[in-house]
């Protein structure tokens, strides 16, 4: 029980993991003593240092800790190896110290962490060994990174400092300033080093600086064998102090004596109280709970090497070489190679990394495998010597070499030019000294405040020089996600490095076969939204938007061509096009020569892009933690903690009701908190806040933990909280069903044996020609015309290769600026025919997926031929040319009285199926208002000409039809809409462009937009937010119809309802029973409500209220729930006994329930005022409500029945009596409906021309008839939505997984 409740007491995040005391071993300082006092010996020899004292927590004795109690003893790590140090007690003559006995801590057994080494400790703590010196020196501190057999890395902070070997220097002639008074020391005075080392798991290296400055400033008034009480007592302050959740929330330690430091210092054996003197320290938070913990000066490597030299760095970083820094200063070695690790967030080094290796350790350097380490430069020319294959960095002169055996054969590319000269110039605008920042300032008096001021300064160049590096891999490795196929996790490297310029092909061949990037595909192919994803999105361009949502194969835009043309980078234009090909928009200035003023560089002439982002970053929140008292008892913690949990609870009181982001750090904190004052219930009770307000930092592994520990009559009283039992339900009754993300990553390789249709269709998608299912099938029948359906490995080789090289001579294609005048700048050339005649000359007919046009020869010119717009007619036929009849093609163009004729002779017929096919997509996206008609008629051409490519055969031509698809559609059925749905469509979108099967459109919701200045403008567009299948959210903005946001999830379940709670947070209920939160401008759920039990049917706001206070919540259940928008707390509550609810509506201050059997109104506390039920109108029939809407002002309830095609109407003033009806004309089933001003849109499905088609009937409101019959989708209508009443937006089921929008009235 004494162990159980030792290890209650251990904070579960705390930073300090270990502090030890570390020097010369006595026996060797008394023979060292002896020496000394020789005359004429100047020079000691050095000596080995070992481990004087260790302290590990809890630091509370097992009595204190039994009447602590013992609730949580599972709570804590296992119990680690033990370690016993015994300290030898002075002898009395050693030591003339105050009179009476003293007193030395007895031997104590400590447990030491499994990832710290004691044995290497001290080489490490002492890298050049103990040297003891005949004058005194400066402290110094250097920085430590321990790593265990798992791979799991802790951090040492090291702290030297120099004392006299004799006692009466003790108190340096009794001052006690901040910088001691040395006592003039002769030839046999000595100073012997110690060191204070803390290890922590978090790397907290200024923090824990300024920690140990403190008590270096507390040791040196204390004799030798007084130190062990100060620096057990700092040690377990540190202990006692949680690391900050991820977010905005630092926690500040405000070190303050507990008495005034006077000349006269008490000296007392039990020495008990911890002196600091006046520092506030910071403990930073990590920005988001994937990014690493950033206590560091991220410019200091742009101080120590020229931007050139830190791309070269990078380089070698991301092509993993064994890496050596060297530098005379040891602090220096792990700061300069922290900070370059952080450069490259998110790709992480993942091999060895040993920024210190002590003179002992320089055989380190002979690992074969890649690694990261740090050596004193003294040993630069010895380690160049003797190790192979070595690249070798100097900080202290900003060079790098590399060792001289095999100085010929370490090959380190270049980064591409482009991102390379972009990542210079904005280094170069940088700010990176504080002294000019700050030379107009007063000197500040107060040491905190000048801290702070300079803290903030590091905090934005922090920000700005992460931005910057970002920019650099995002410019790097952009296009890698163009070549992914997610479904089948496969990515094709041959077919991106293609598209990287000749010059850059080493570079990307080294990095792509490395764990770092292997790492990195991992997380695109997860559509993990890290820092790298969320900075693509940023920088996205509008023509990456707008191919986001195309389906057809990647094409030079001619803006792009243009782009490439007027570069005047004549000699690198053409590789920096193809590296950065989404980047057109940048032009590349001359490199400006670097302004000879360090204070700020001159960035008129740069264009925005390439100068530093101006990133003001938030000024983030402090919450200070309360002191702690001394003697370290266990009534002096627990008071500790109680003054914690009143100051958290304090804060949380004076929050601003919609700062949620800060109130789940304060519920974080207060739980662990109340964990270790053994108050498991309170602690749950914060968790699960927690859980519904940032589910991204709920410790799930630690509530486990305590779930479990729990005892029977604790786990009962937990289960009788309603809001407890569902919490607990998820983390133990339903343990993680969600399997781990599948890992592994493919490289796309041809296939090796014959393929049936489905290993066909998965082959074809890895390759990324096309992923729609339906375009493959009809592929895999052109390419099996006339023999066995299998495709053997040659066909699908020859296939592969003909499409690539069609694709790659697309990215050649250089147009005249006098042709590139008449095009749009988003056209692309898709096909190009070889030289012809034809009636407007001799030339090439290009095509574009909007027109066909004539590249004239000789003087190249431009004569358009026609838009497939105005295309009347094509046809096949052939020419008289001398004794022969050529085969040509004739085009009737509507706006042209003679016909285009071109002898395309060979090429006649494959070009007659294009421009059939083109001309046919055409007219379905005009008659349908539909573009994607046209992208994947473009599809169909290409494969066209791949498969006549492949085949060569005579029956090629036969097997390209199979693939004229819409030309077959317009032949065979009708393709013209009725008019009534031509005037009223406006356009559709496809939200399952680029999957490879439609998906169903559950639930729609439309978001106005609003200005906000701290916004980008972007996100004060209004939005279209669509659910799909299996919880998929994709985000459109609704002024141009673009994709904002590529899908995410929100759960795995259907999604039911969506509604916009404020201007911040959309609300999705789930078919899981969970309310999920989503941040509009992060687009990112990390809130949840979890309090239905049963599918979330509905969610409702008030009408009219521009930002609601309240939402009301139902589900299937019957459970009808009331929330607080900014609190997320549940208002009242109540359960309808019947259940089968539905959907819910807000009027007259009641609710209105719509259950399978009834619809309800209820008072808002769950009162019945009325009931229609749905078996006193339908006596004959079996039926049951499927949707209502409320029309107020025509006091009017408008209801759909199952099984009838008929909408009933009551009236609000009597509902017993009979409903009017308003039948539906061939409506086979309703499935929505919804209310637009003066009309009611029925969603459904039916009959047109005797086909099962998506239907909506628009109602007029007060005649109660049928205005108008729509009919654009070939699926059910499953969901409609209201945008500001002008718009109407109808999503149909997974056959066609299609959204229109329609012209309200």
């Amino acid at each position: 029980m004494a162990e159980a409740a030792s290890q209650h007491l251990s904070l579960p995040s705390r930073l300090l993991e270990l502090c030890a005391l570390l020097g010369a071993p006595r026996d060797s300082l008394r023979g060292l003593e002896q020496v000394a006092q020789k005359k004429g010996v100047k020079h000691l020899s050095a000596l080995d240092p070992e481990v004087l004292s260790i302290f590990v927590p809890p630091f509370i004795s097992k009595g204190d800790s039994q009447m602590a109690g013992a609730n949580c003893g599972t709570l804590g790590k296992t119990r680690r190896r033990s370690f016993r140090k015994k300290r030898e007690r002075p002898r009395p003559e050693q030591w003339k110290g105050l009179s009476g006995p003293s007193r030395v801590p007895e031997p104590e057994d400590v447990t030491v962490p499994g990832g710290v080494d004691l044995l290497a400790l001290p080489q490490l703590c002492f890298p050049g060994g103990v040297c003891v010196a005949t004058e005194p020196k400066e402290d110094r501190v250097h920085f430590l990174v321990l790593t265990d057999v798992c791979g799991n890395r802790t951090y040492g902070v090291v702290a030297q400092y120099y004392r006299p070997l004799h006692d009466e220097y003790c108190f340096y002639n009794g001052t006690t300033h901040w910088e001691p008074s040395w006592p003039a020391v002769g030839a046999a005075g000595c100073f012997v080093p110690y060191a204070v080392c803390v290890v922590s798991r978090f790397p907290y290296y200024n923090s824990l600086k300024d920690c140990l400055s403190c008590l270096l400033a507390n040791l040196k008034l204390c004799k030798d064998f007084e130190v062990d009480s100060p620096i057990k007592d700092f040690a377990a302050k540190l202990s006692l102090i949680p690391s900050p959740p991820p977010g905005p929330l630092h926690l500040v330690q405000l070190c303050l004596s507990s008495h005034s430091v006077n000349t006269k210092f008490e000296r007392k054996c039990d020495f008990k109280v911890f002196h600091m003197k006046p520092l506030q320290i910071v403990f930073p938070a990590r920005a988001d709970p994937e990014s690493p913990i950033l206590d560091l000066d991220l410019h200091l490597p742009l101080l120590c090497f020229r931007p050139e030299k830190v791309l070269q760095v990078l380089t070698c970083f991301l092509t993993e070489q064994r890496i050596v820094f060297f530098s005379s200063d040891w602090a220096l070695l792990t700061l300069v190679a922290e900070c370059f690790m952080a450069y490259l967030y998110p790709l992480q080094w993942q091999h060895p990394f040993v920024p210190i290796l002590s003179d002992q350790m320089l055989d380190f350097v002979m690992a074969p495998t890649s690694f990261l380490m740090g050596c004193h430069l003294d040993h630069f020319e010895e380690v160049s010597k003797e190790a192979d294959g070595l690249v070798l960095i100097n900080i202290d002169h900003g060079s790098i070499t590399y060792s001289k055996s095999t100085n010929d054969n370490v090959d380190i590319p270049d980064v591409p030019l482009l991102a390379a000269q972009m990542f210079i110039q904005r280094v170069q605008s940088l700010q990176l000294h504080h002294e000019l920042h700050a030379a107009h300032l007063l000197s500040s008096t107060d040491l905190n405040e000048a801290q702070a001021h300079r803290r903030a300064w590091q905090q934005k160049l922090n920000c700005q020089i992460q931005q910057t590096t970002l920019q650099l891999l995002v410019s790097i490795f952009r296009d890698v996600k163009n070549h992914l196929n997610y479904e089948h996790r496969v990515f094709n490297s041959e077919e991106f490095l293609k598209t990287r310029a000749a010059g850059d092909h080493q570079f990307y061949k080294q990095v792509l076969d490395t764990y770092m990037f292997h790492s990195f595909l991992k997380a695109r192919l997860n559509r993990r939204m890290d820092a790298f994803a969320q900075m693509d999105l940023d920088t996205q361009s509008e023509e990456d938007r707008i191919n986001g949502m195309l389906v057809s194969p990647r094409r030079p835009t001619v803006e792009k061509i243009a782009s490439r043309k007027s570069s005047h980078l004549q000699v690198t234009h053409r590789r920096m096009v193809v590296s950065m090909p989404n980047l057109q928009d940048i032009a590349m200035p001359e490199l400006a020569p670097r302004n000879s003023s360090l204070r700020l560089t001159d960035t008129a002439g740069c264009t925005g892009s390439s100068a530093v982002l101006n990133v003001t970053p938030k000024s983030p929140y402090t919450f200070k933690i309360p002191e702690i008292h001394f003697p370290l008892a266990s009534e002096c913690v627990q008071r500790y903690y109680a003054d914690f949990v009143t100051l958290l609870s304090k804060a949380m009181d004076f929050l601003a009701p919609d700062n949620s982001l800060l109130l789940a750090r304060y519920f974080y904190l207060r739980g662990l908190i109340h964990l270790m004052q053994g108050q498991l219930l309170s602690a749950l009770l914060d968790f699960q806040n927690l859980y519904k307000t940032d589910i991204r930092i709920f410790p799930a592994d630690l509530v486990k933990r305590t779930v479990e520990s729990m005892s029977a009559p604790e786990r009962a009283q937990a289960e009788r909280a309603p809001e407890l039992m569902r919490l607990i339900s998820e983390i133990l009754d339903k343990p993680h069903e969600a399997s781990k993300l599948d890992d592994h990553v493919k490289n796309f390789e041809l296939p090796k044996e014959y393929m049936q249709l489905d290993d066909f269709m998965k082959r074809v998608q890895e390759s990324g020609i096309v992923k729609d299912a339906s375009t493959i099938q009809r592929l895999f029948e052109a390419l099996t015309v006339g023999q066995q359906k299998q495709i053997d490995p040659e066909t699908f080789k020859d296939f592969y290769n003909c499409w690539k090289e069609t694709e790659a001579e697309a990215q050649e294609v250089s147009l005249p600026w006098l042709v590139m005048e008449h095009l749009d700048k988003n056209e692309c050339v898709y096909k190009l025919s070889s030289s012809v005649r034809t009636n407007l000359g001799v030339g090439k007919i290009a095509m574009t997926q909007k027109r066909l046009f004539l590249l004239t020869e000789g003087r190249p010119g431009y004569v358009e031929i026609s838009t497939f717009r105005n295309i009347e007619e094509v046809r096949s036929t052939s020419t008289a040319f001398l004794l022969r009849r050529i085969p040509a093609l004739k085009i009737k163009v509507a706006s042209k009285k003679e016909v285009f004729e071109a002898n395309l002779k060979t090429e006649c017929d494959l070009w007659h199926l294009m421009v059939k096919e083109m001309w046919a997509g055409k007219k379905l996206a005009d008659d349908h208002k539909d573009p994607q008609y046209v992208q994947q008629a473009l599809t169909h051409v290409l494969l066209m000409d791949a498969v006549v490519g492949t085949l060569q055969s005579p029956g090629a031509i036969y097997a390209a039809s199979k693939l004229s698809y819409f030309d077959k559609m317009r032949k065979e059925v009708p393709m013209a809409l009725p008019k009534t749905t031509v005037e009223t469509l406006k356009h559709k979108i496809n939200p399952s462009a680029g999957e490879m099967f439609p998906q169903a459109v559950d639930a729609l919701l439309y978001t106005p937009g609003h200005l906000d200045p701290a916004e980008k403008v972007e996100d004060a567009h209004p939005k279209l937010w669509c659910a799909l299948s299996d919880g998929k959210v994709t985000v459109f903005d609704a002024s141009s119809w673009t994709i904002h946001q590529h899908s995410f999830k929100v759960g795995t379940a259907k999604v039911n309802c969506m509604v916009m709670a404020d201007q911040n947070q959309v609300w999705v209920g789930s078919e899981d029973s969970v309310i999920y939160i989503i941040n509009v401008h992060s687009m990112s759920c990390n809130k949840q409500l979890t309090d239905h039990c049963s599918s979330v049917t509905d969610l409702i706001v008030q009408d009219g209220q521009r930002v609601a206070s309240e939402v009301y919540s139902c589900s299937m259940d019957g459970t009808v729930l009331a929330w607080n928008v900014s609190t997320l707390q549940v208002t009242s509550r109540f359960q309808l006994s019947s259940g089968g609810l539905t959907s819910i509506r807000l009027h007259g201050g009641c609710l209105w329930c719509c259950t399978g059997n009834s619809i309800m109104v209820m008072t808002t506390n769950g009162f019945l005022c009325q009931e229609l039920k749905i078996e006193e109108h339908f006596k004959d029939i079996s039926t049951s409500f499927l949707a209502f809407q409320l029309l107020p002002e025509q006091e009017q309830l408008w209801a759909a029945c199952a099984g009838r095609s008929e909408v009933y109407i009551w009236s609000l003033k009597d509902l017993a009596q009979p409903p009017q009806r308003v039948p539906l004309k061939d409506c086979s089933e309703i499935i929505c409906m919804i209310r637009v001003k003066k009309q009611v849109w029925v969603g459904s499905r039916g009959l047109w021309q005797g086909t099962p088609r998506g239907k909506i009937y628009v109602i007029d409101a007060e005649r109660k008839t049928v205005e108008k019959e729509l009919v654009a989708h070939t699926d059910t209508v499953r969901t409609l939505c209201s945008a500001e009443d002008r718009y109407m937006l109808s999503g149909s089921g997974r056959e066609e997984g299609k959204i229109a929008i329609w012209k309200g009235e």
